[in-house]
């Protein structure tokens, strides 16, 4: 099994390691990038639901969530409303909007490794299939037209393409999160501003219209209501 392996690395003009280690490094920000948006996301939402229990204009119960949120992406959002306490709505929301937009690396971190992998990893490939096959036929060149010849030929043509192979399912597989990841980061900014949003109405808005009830139930409630105008 070891010797295939050196057989297949040597064919492959030693490209077949190297995307075992881009192999190595895109399984491991998929793992890490997929336990950051479980913990963002799963934050944001409890975020969201405490948010929405909050009296209008109650500073102190802000300071509580700013304090239980401790550690978490959103916690800025509610500590720069709290560090501007006292200015107009506008200064309160571009301060919030400094916030947000300096988590925002934090949000799209490694992503782009995904996207390198997903373009490297067909690449390097091919070119190690090109170096198999240029070994290949150089046997040929050099042993002549027999039939062991040209055997040694066309194995080792199956094992180059070897390398496109594994090229290709690595892409496929960083794709797969590529597109996952991106669909979370949209979900992640998305979240922030729902939260700049309703801290804003909590201390200038006028407070909410579904003050002491879950967001969830709120919506479903209001979605109802509609519906029972509408009839």
């Amino acid at each position: 099994m070891i010797e295939k392996l050196i057989q297949l690395s040597m064919m492959s003009g030693g490209l077949l390691p190297l995307m075992g280690v881009l192999l190595l490094i895109t399984l491991a920000v998929i793992v890490e990038r997929s336990y950051f948006f479980f913990k963002v996301l799963k934050s944001g939402e409890a975020m969201e639901h405490d948010l929405q229990l909050v009296e209008y204009q109650n500073w102190e119960k802000l300071e509580q969530l700013a304090t239980h949120y401790d550690g978490s992406l959103q916690r800025s959002i509610i500590t720069s409303a709290l560090a501007s306490r006292g200015e107009d709505s506008q200064t309160m929301d571009r301060h919030i909007d400094e916030a947000i937009m300096w988590q925002l690396p934090k949000i799209d971190r490694l992503i782009w490794v995904l996207d390198t992998s997903v373009t490297l990893a067909p690449l390097m490939g091919l070119l190690g299939t090109i170096f198999g096959m240029v070994h290949a036929f150089d046997i040929l060149g050099t042993s002549g037209s027999s039939g062991a010849a040209t055997q040694m030929v066309t194995g080792g043509i199956a094992e180059a393409l070897v390398a496109t192979g594994a090229g290709l399912f690595i892409a496929i597989f960083a794709v797969l999160f590529l597109n996952q990841f991106n669909k979370r980061v949209r979900l992640a900014v998305h979240q922030m501003d729902l939260l700049k949003v309703m801290v804003l109405n909590r201390l200038y808005g006028g407070g909410s219209t579904h003050q002491g009830m879950p967001v969830r139930e709120a919506h479903s409630s209001g979605v109802a209501a509609i519906r029972g105008r509408a009839s």
